[in-house]
């Protein structure tokens, strides 16, 4: 019994043994296949990377602020009888735009000019008496303070009745009005907003380390989304005299022709300023930059070789220093070199090393200034 347990043990063993050794053997071989495995190569387009001259300029956002842009308000109290303006008319300099009731002080005019009447005929007397040597000096002078003060009266009343008419300080384009007829205004109370349209200024701000690159007379290019101005030219009239110490930046204003009204205070605009001169670049499509925290890198396309000596089309990474955009186009200042050919798509599933075909059927915008349909 004993010698038929040892046989059982035995052909036990010597199988799990057997069945271990071809399992190893299994593994080893898909090791071994694994290594020499190579993923197949990704599908690219790419450039061949070109110097190109581009004019220097500094990029930033901008606002449209007016040139004249106040809220009309109430100089006087009293009630509105008359509203002379629609909301969103163009109205020039002095028109009037609100008429205040007036009853009151012109009741007071009438009574003020009757008593300056009074004061200049009892001035008119006293001048006879005077020539007549019946009147004294003093009395002729009293005479005449009070026909001065009666017509100051008169004059202080016509002024407070030219006060409530409300006029537009300026030609320029009413916003939507504040008011109602009947409504009594205490002084001081929003009328209607006025803005001047042409021309507009428009503001932004540039880091401090820019400040020796400004100067007042450089050309500004304006662009705004969905309004087809082209490349609207403005001027820098103005750069602030102290840098923001939160930002460290610097505002600069330029002053922009804007003759159909189509930008309006408030508005967001592209700015470009030209700085007038140039410096060579690299320009890619912004597809072919691979952004990332630790740097910004392309790939470049070149002939490799494989663990086992055999040559193929594979990508480099290389990190590089990027400028500013134009369109579709971003600059390359360092890292890159001219006659590189460079994957502009595809980067995103790329690694260093990595086996590609290139196909360019199909290529990604490179047009530094592309038309809305074509961006």
């Amino acid at each position: 019994m004993r010698k038929r347990l040892l046989i059982m043990l035995a052909v036990m063993g010597i199988f799990i043994a057997s069945i271990g050794t071809m399992k190893f053997l299994q593994i080893q071989a898909a090791i071994a296949q694994g290594a020499s495995w190579q993923p197949p190569p990704e599908a690219v387009t790419t450039v061949v990377a070109r110097q190109e001259q581009w004019a220097g300029s500094l990029s930033a956002i901008g606002s449209v602020t007016a040139v004249h842009g106040v809220m009309v308000s109430a100089d006087l109290p009293g009630m509105v009888v008359s509203i002379e303006f629609d909301s969103g008319r163009h109205v020039r300099a002095g028109d009037v735009l609100v008429r205040l009731d007036t009853s009151q002080e012109r009741a007071q005019l009438a009574a003020a000019e009757a008593q300056r009447e009074l004061a200049k005929l009892n001035l008119e007397r006293g001048e006879r008496l005077k020539d007549q040597q019946v009147l004294a000096e003093a009395d002729y002078d009293r005479l005449d303070a009070e026909y001065k003060q009666a017509e100051a009266r008169a004059g202080e009343i016509k002024a407070t009745i030219d006060r409530k008419n409300i006029r537009a300080p300026f030609d320029g384009v009413l916003g939507i009005r504040q008011i109602n007829l009947g409504q009594y205004l205490t002084a001081g109370d929003a009328v209607v907003p006025l803005q001047s349209m042409d021309p507009v200024y428009v503001n932004f701000s540039l880091p401090q380390q820019d400040v020796g690159s400004l100067r007042i007379g450089a050309e500004v290019r304006v662009s705004a989304d969905s309004i087809p101005l082209g490349r609207s030219k403005a001027k820098v009239t103005a750069i602030n005299s102290v840098v923001d110490e939160a930002t460290r930046n610097v505002e600069v204003q330029a002053t922009l022709p804007n003759p159909g009204g189509q930008l309006r205070p408030g508005m967001f605009v592209n700015v470009q300023l030209l700085l007038g001169t140039s410096r060579p670049v690299i320009a890619l499509p912004a597809s072919a930059i691979n952004y990332a925290p630790y740097g910004n890198s392309v790939y470049i396309v070149g002939t490799m070789k494989s663990p086992k000596g055999v040559p193929y089309r594979g990508v480099r990474q290389q990190f590089v220093k990027v400028g500013e955009e134009r369109g579709d186009q971003v600059a390359v200042v360092e890292g890159l070199k001219a006659g590189e050919e460079v994957v502009t798509s595809g980067v995103f599933k790329l690694r260093n090393g990595a086996a590609v075909v290139v196909n360019n059927k199909v290529q990604p915008g490179n047009n530094p200034a592309p038309k809305p349909e074509n961006n």
